[in-house]
């Protein structure tokens, strides 16, 4: 392989040099064989930092309990939980008042649009998109069988892999009732223009339901300024433990139809959330976000918000070099290609790619023997696979996280360029 002279990743002002943020992972100690393991699995679930960790064995150590209650243990959780709802305003925006705590993102959909569903019918329409994870899909199919909904969907262009907003604009009508789309592209690291997508939500006087999944990983949202109805992120894609967090209107959150136990809550955002919540969880994916906004240390006491939006910013920028770096190096491998938006311009640092002739299994289990661990297949993003034509084989996946370095990028490549050369 020609040498290619990769820049250093960017120290960017103020943000923590990836040395000293790798040394919060004890992940980062194991060894594959004889390779310390390189994680390219960040957009599956990134790594966990040891502060969640421990916040969460703190929960369950210290202050264990139901909530609603009064003694001490019990008053404590209730100020965890009220706690990490203000902590994820600022990743997300709207209140305290307005953040849903669930098992994951894609039950929190399906209990969702369930509720929702209640007062929609036959005329009624739904508008998703072909490039969606299929968690802001299927919910939403659900109701064509169960309420006889229309669902309408929105092509990409497979040649980039951005959304085709012509078609968008067309699929939108009076009788659209919710538009869900995604933040950004869990397969191919596409970023949606969402300002555009509210606008045409909003002219149909339609709702419009956010998938920021894979883009809270990479950025922060302010709910309200977007005119976003409905958020909604997963923590153990951002350092934090397997959880389900959405952000939603009061009001909205108030009115829906959820299906709920007459004696819980009533009033939001406990009425959305049913059952006992994890509440060690939700210690830790708290954690995960003041621990990310550590990352640009501030003397001056700024907001949370402001802090973690600076963190944000940086690891964005040094996700673009290392993002740039695996692009043109992958580029120059034979047989392989790559799918969605060149570096060039807007996108995440996860990169979707095939190498001919070898399955993406194959190339996940080469690249495993190396120490370099991918993923492989659809993502549940699986009519975005079908669009390009890859049938059952899938893609193999690469995603850029805050510890990843460019020693890393550079393995990954040259054990992609080894297998394609056999």
């Amino acid at each position: 392989m020609t040498h290619v002279s990769h820049p250093p990743v960017p120290a960017t002002s103020g943000l923590m040099d990836v040395a000293t943020i790798r040394e919060a992972f004890p992940a980062l100690d194991r060894r594959h064989g004889d390779q310390a393991v390189a994680y390219f699995d960040g957009p599956g679930g990134t790594q966990v930092p040891r502060v969640v960790g421990e916040a969460m064995l703190d929960y369950l150590y210290h202050h264990n309990a139901n909530t609603h209650w009064h003694y001490p243990s019990s008053a404590e959780t209730d100020a965890i939980l009220a706690d990490a709802r203000e902590t994820f305003t600022a990743l997300l925006g709207g209140t305290a008042r307005e953040v849903v705590f669930g098992a994951n993102m894609t039950t929190l959909t399906f209990h969702v649009a369930r509720g929702l569903g209640r007062e929609w019918g036959p005329g009624d329409e739904i508008v998703v998109t072909d490039l969606d994870h299929h968690a802001n899909v299927a919910p939403w199919r659900a109701l064509a069988d169960e309420r006889g909904v229309t669902i309408r969907s929105v092509p990409f262009h497979p040649e980039d892999g951005t959304l085709d907003w012509e078609r968008f604009a067309e699929a939108v009508t009076p009788r659209t009732r919710l538009v869900a789309v995604g933040a950004a592209s869990n397969a191919l690291g596409t970023v949606n223009d969402l300002p555009r997508a509210a606008a045409l939500a909003r002219e149909a006087g339609a709702l419009l339901f956010v998938d920021a999944v894979h883009g809270a990983a990479h950025g922060t949202f302010d709910r309200v300024a977007l005119g976003a109805d409905l958020i909604a992120c997963s923590p153990y894609k951002f350092y934090g433990p397997h959880l389900g967090v959405l952000s939603g209107d009061e009001a909205l959150l108030t009115r829906i139809r959820i299906p709920r136990l007459d004696p819980a809550p009533a009033d939001a955002p406990e009425r959305i959330e049913t059952g006992t919540q994890n509440h060690e969880a939700i210690a830790g994916a708290a954690a995960a976000v003041r621990w990310l906004a550590s990352l640009a240390p501030d003397e001056s006491g700024r907001p949370l918000r402001s802090r973690l939006q600076d963190v944000m910013h940086g690891l964005h920028e040094r996700g673009q070099v290392l993002c740039t770096a695996l692009w043109a190096g992958l580029s120059g491998c034979p047989g392989v290609r790559l799918y969605g938006p060149p570096p060039t311009g807007e996108r995440t640092p996860t990169v979707g790619f095939t190498v001919e002739g070898v399955s993406s299994a194959r190339v996940a289990e080469a690249l495993a023997d190396r120490g370099v661990f991918v993923s492989h297949g659809d993502f549940y993003a699986a009519t975005v696979v079908e669009r390009l034509g890859l049938g059952d084989d899938g893609l193999v996946r690469a995603g850029a996280a805050c510890y990843t370095t460019m020693a890393e990028v550079e393995r990954l490549i040259a054990g992609v360029e080894s297998l394609s050369r056999e």
